[in-house]
């Protein structure tokens, strides 16, 4: 495996023939390597990915299950789980050979996870070290399913942390009246929440929703997308789950209101968000209504408990 030396930039470059999926030779060539031994490990572990050698890093790997998975799941999924494996996992892992790490390892991992403490003394929750743990077994699953790992040593190590029982908050009709009341002076706070309580829709379908989804001949609501606000970009992406795709029927009140929001917004064009705001806007406007009502303060979230309780 030589590693040659470009005279003109002075980094280093791999040249070699490797077999595609077809089974034939293809010759792969990459430059701009700062030193020899990282160009010869580019070619080591590029052949290594090809032959599906479990042989290689952990760091590789995830490499390689990024190539696999990262398009086929929703961009929020994924930054969630980048997230989690690079801050959290590849810390630990990232040097240990796939083949050779054991359900022990993962335990020390897990030990160190659990002992962690932020500087005010607080751990991670129940929940985030379940998702942790459930995030590294999906990497190894992958590594079973794909490319002939024996067994998955996270699922050996056992699981850690457990889902936490958040107790269950809503309003009454009552306390929503007094909020909605609180935050009247702000139109566009005050028909988006009208929306979450009285469909009990999810916030990202919220603020996806366009004109064109309103039915007011058949006073009904259509849900067939959500937003993300990603990176600094805006995402219109398909519901949560495909069950998510439904038509709400709208309360008589509520579909005039709406006609009446439709009618302050100027030149709105039928794609277009009819609620232009962030969610954090609105976590905010939730905020302050309920300080200003005097009522307790539960999520936006809760508002479709509020809304099933009513059901």
């Amino acid at each position: 495996m030589p590693a040659y030396k470009d005279s003109k930039t002075g980094t280093w470059f791999v040249k070699f023939y490797c077999k595609d999926w077809t089974g034939e030779n293809k010759q792969i060539k990459k430059r701009g390597f700062a030193t020899k031994r990282k160009a010869l490990d580019y070619e080591r572990n590029y052949k290594i990915r090809q032959e599906n050698n479990l042989d290689m890093t952990f760091g590789e790997f995830w490499k390689l299950y990024t190539e696999d998975v990262k398009n086929r799941v929703k961009l929020n999924t994924w930054l969630t789980k980048e997230h989690i494996v690079e801050t959290k996992i590849l810390p630990y892992f990232k040097n240990l050979k796939m083949n050779e790490i054991t359900a022990g390892d993962v335990r020390k991992w897990q030990n160190e996870m659990v002992g962690f403490r932020y500087e005010n003394g607080e751990s991670y929750s129940q929940t985030y070290r379940k998702t942790m743990h459930n995030t590294l077994s999906a990497i190894f699953n992958h590594a079973c399913r794909f490319y002939n790992l024996k067994s998955n040593p996270a699922r050996q190590a056992g699981n850690m942390g457990k889902e936490e029982n958040k107790e269950m908050l809503f309003w009454t009709t009552e306390e929503y009246k007094k909020f909605s009341d609180a935050i009247v002076d702000k139109p566009i706070s005050f028909y988006a929440f009208e929306m979450l309580y009285w469909t009990g829709m999810r916030l990202g379908e919220l603020l996806a929703l366009t004109t064109e989804d309103f039915d007011f001949d058949k006073n009904t609501v259509r849900i067939n997308k959500s937003y993300q606000r990603l990176q600094g970009q805006d995402f219109i992406t398909t519901p949560k789950t495909p069950k998510s795709n439904r038509t709400i029927k709208l309360p008589k009140f509520l579909s005039e209101e709406m006609q009446d929001y439709f009618a302050m917004l100027y030149d709105q064009e039928p794609t277009e968000r009819i609620f232009q705001v962030t969610k954090s806007f609105l976590h905010h406007e939730m905020e302050r209504g309920s300080k200003l009502a005097g009522v307790k303060k539960i999520r936006i979230h809760d508002l479709r408990h509020s809304h099933a309780c009513r059901s």
